[in-house]
């Protein structure tokens, strides 16, 4: 079993980049996060729906993006932050096939609360800027 660390706020300095991640795009990816997410749109399960939108193939829903930029500050993070919040905007759709890169950095630190905010942008190899946005997070102040 793998020790997961979590980053105290006294680690964290504004500047700190977060390590690329590459998320390949799957079409199980893509309609299980849409399940997974309660969201029924047919264009998000129907390649047939989706082309008729004017797509090649289905695309993900913006739930399973946030879940995705979530987990990339969270894995940075560690198991003991906590989410205070995401501030997300969408852009060119992911689609299976293509790769999102996921990248970051901390652009605030509060050491008397421990809140970080970390901005995220995933772009995918195709099209560019699938999302971008921040996640606001408390660390403890103390290992």
């Amino acid at each position: 079993m793998t020790d997961y660390k979590t980053l105290t706020c006294a680690e964290v300095s504004v500047g700190d980049t977060l390590e690329a991640v590459d998320i390949d795009i799957t079409t199980g990816l893509v309609v299980c996060g849409a399940l997974a997410t309660r969201d029924f749109e047919p264009v998000h399960h129907s390649k047939a729906e989706a082309q008729a939108t004017g797509l090649p193939d289905v695309f993900m829903n913006i739930l399973t993006s946030q879940g995705l930029m979530t987990r990339y500050a969270t894995d940075w993070s560690g198991p003991e932050a906590f989410v205070n919040s995401i501030d997300l905007k969408l852009g060119a759709p992911n689609l299976p096939g293509m790769v999102m890169t996921m990248t970051g950095e901390v652009t605030a630190v509060d050491a008397s609360t421990g809140r970080v905010d970390i901005t995220v942008l995933g772009e995918n190899n195709i099209w560019g800027m699938h999302m971008q946005g921040t996640v606001q997070l408390t660390l403890p102040q103390e290992a």
